[in-house]
């Protein structure tokens, strides 16, 4: 509930400070006492955009400040999501600045619109003539039904549901793309994998096959120089084997007359064993190479193949070509696989579907139940506003949209007269009428949710003094649960108040000045009585006066 607003330099209100109170409060003045800068005022509060044009004094910044109490508005979830203290005596202030800038705190916490506009629409509900076409608009009627319905809990259900479902739907386009792109590429992937997979790589094949290609496309040097070789070692009489092995022979027996020529001959002997050997060796590799014409061709085209592939992709080493080899299946197997993830995806849209269908289906025979009910107490209660032969026509039908808050399609038609046609609310009610469909429907809803603190502005305009207590009674009602209060020019409506505040102008050293005020008894006693019979007041008019207030 609102408990306190104050206001300095904005329009004609150069300072107001005023406290309210729980229940029904009042609020009267003539007509442009400024009522409707209270109203501006308080508008900036819950987050209307600013103007400069509305300092009184452009020199000065203009300050409105509003102490709301929120304990019972579980409002914690709200503040936890704009990041704000939560504290259950909150204070908003709007501060705008001579240079033009406004600025709006929570808490003391800087906030943006966005966030004011948030929080505002959950602490105050102004109606005006220009808010009852709410009542025309296809979702305020469904948070109606829905209200009288209980179907708060489900409805929560159904939107987290409904945002996964289109989760996957948005999830399931993206693949339904990826595979049309996919497929173009596909074909031509694939061929360039086969062509890799065919050249059967290995990391470093190409310094082998080079090396050996080396060696079969030079057989008939080689295998001169291996004959010349073989001969230089094993030549019977000047052969490197056969000198060296009369040397060792020499030194032999030099090593048998003295030690200190031991080295010597087994470094000689060594080195026969060694080249033994080689010889050995010269000898295998002769009796082993052989011209390999067949196999020189198939090195080669292992090599040009290599090459080619290496120019194709731009790369110079086949590890390259094996990393290019790997994303090339990664590619493939993700195109061939996307048929199953498109199955796998659209197998979890239906379950989500069948979900969504449940909860759309309680929703629909819990708003079904109730419409019978919503239409009785508004018939009852236009009845008494006036409306004898109000009468309304409201159908959910369940179809086949997944809408934000089920699958209903809603009729709310209306019929003001007997025998009338029904139509839609806004070309059915006049603006009077909607003001009166407006306050039954706040009324109903009032006894079913936590509303916001309601200002009525000037609701009873065009309606008689009967109908005029009538919704004053009703205002009283609602007051029983929750903070109203009612802007009104009629007496019948002032006098059940529990608290009544008066708006006026006042010259302050020849500056207009708007000013509001709490009335005491005698103080209401006098001003219903000038609403009675003008500021000429007859005893008459003052003894009436007490007579409603009492």
């Amino acid at each position: 509930m609102l408990t306190s607003l104050s206001i300095k330099n904005y329009a004609l209100i150069d300072q107001l400070q005023v406290q309210f109170n729980n229940g029904f409060s009042i609020i009267t003045g003539e007509t442009g006492a400024g009522k409707s800068i209270l109203l501006g005022g308080l508008s900036l509060v819950l987050g209307k955009r600013a103007d400069l044009s509305s300092l009184k004094d452009n020199s000065q910044k203009c300050i409105i400040e509003a102490v709301f109490d929120i304990a019972n508005y579980n409002l914690k979830t709200l503040f936890e999501a704009e990041d704000l203290d939560y504290e259950t005596q909150t204070i908003i202030r709007r501060e705008i600045l001579p240079s033009g800038k406004s600025r709006a705190f929570v808490n003391d916490s800087p906030v943006n619109l966005n966030s004011l506009q948030s929080l505002g629409e959950r602490l105050i509900d102004i109606h005006s003539q220009h808010q009852t076409l709410e009542l025309t608009n296809n979702d305020f009627q469904f948070q109606i039904i829905d209200a009288l319905a209980n179907n708060e809990s489900l409805l929560q259900n159904y939107k987290q549901e409904l945002k996964q479902y289109k989760r996957l739907q948005n999830e399931l386009g993206e693949l339904a793309q990826h595979q049309a792109e996919a497929i173009k590429e596909h074909d031509y992937n694939a061929f360039l994998l086969n062509e890799l997979t065919e050249a059967n790589l290995v990391e470093g094949e190409i310094t082998a096959l080079e090396e050996e290609y080396e060696m079969l496309n030079n057989v008939e040097a080689i295998k001169e120089k291996l004959a010349e070789s073989y001969q230089l070692l094993g030549e019977e009489h000047m052969g490197i084997v056969a000198t060296l092995t009369t040397l060792k022979n020499s030194l032999q027996k030099l090593a048998s007359m003295s030690s200190k020529y031991e080295d010597v001959f087994n470094r000689v002997n060594s080195s026969l064993i060694d080249l033994d050997d080689v010889y050995g060796e010269i000898d295998t590799y002769q009796e082993h190479l052989e011209a390999n014409p067949a196999r020189l061709e198939e090195v080669n085209a292992k090599l040009q193949k290599l090459h080619n592939l290496m120019q194709k992709h731009v790369v110079t080493e086949v590890s390259e070509l094996i990393a290019i080899k790997n994303q090339l299946e990664e590619k493939v197997a993700f195109t061939e696989n996307l048929d199953g993830a498109i199955k796998a995806k659209q197998t979890e849209i239906t379950a989500k579907s069948k979900e969504l269908n449940r909860l759309a289906e309680s929703i629909h025979k819990k708003r079904t139940e109730v419409i019978p009910a919503l239409i009785s107490q508004l018939q009852d209660i236009l009845k008494d506003l006036g409306m004898p032969n109000a009468q309304f026509k409201i159908e959910a039908v369940l179809g086949n949209t997944f809408y934000v808050n089920g699958k209903d399609e809603l009729s709310f038609l209306f019929s003001a007269n007997k025998g009338g046609n029904f139509n839609e609310l806004k070309k059915a009610a006049s603006g009077g009428e909607l003001s009166r469909i407006m306050l039954a429907i706040k009324s109903i809803l009032s006894k079913y949710i936590q509303l916001p603190t309601i200002m009525f502005d000037e609701i009873d305009t065009g309606v008689s003094g009967e109908i005029s207590n009538k919704m004053g009674d009703i205002m009283l009602e609602m007051s029983k649960t929750m903070q109203v209060f009612s802007i009104t020019h009629l007496p019948q409506i002032a006098a059940k108040g529990h608290s009544h505040y008066k708006v006026f102008k006042e010259d302050v050293e020849e500056v207009t000045q708007t000013n509001l005020v709490k009335l005491n008894h005698d103080e209401r006693v006098v001003e219903i009585a000038q609403m009675l019979g003008g500021t000429d007041m007859s005893s008459s008019a003052i003894a009436h006066a007490k007579e409603l207030l009492n």
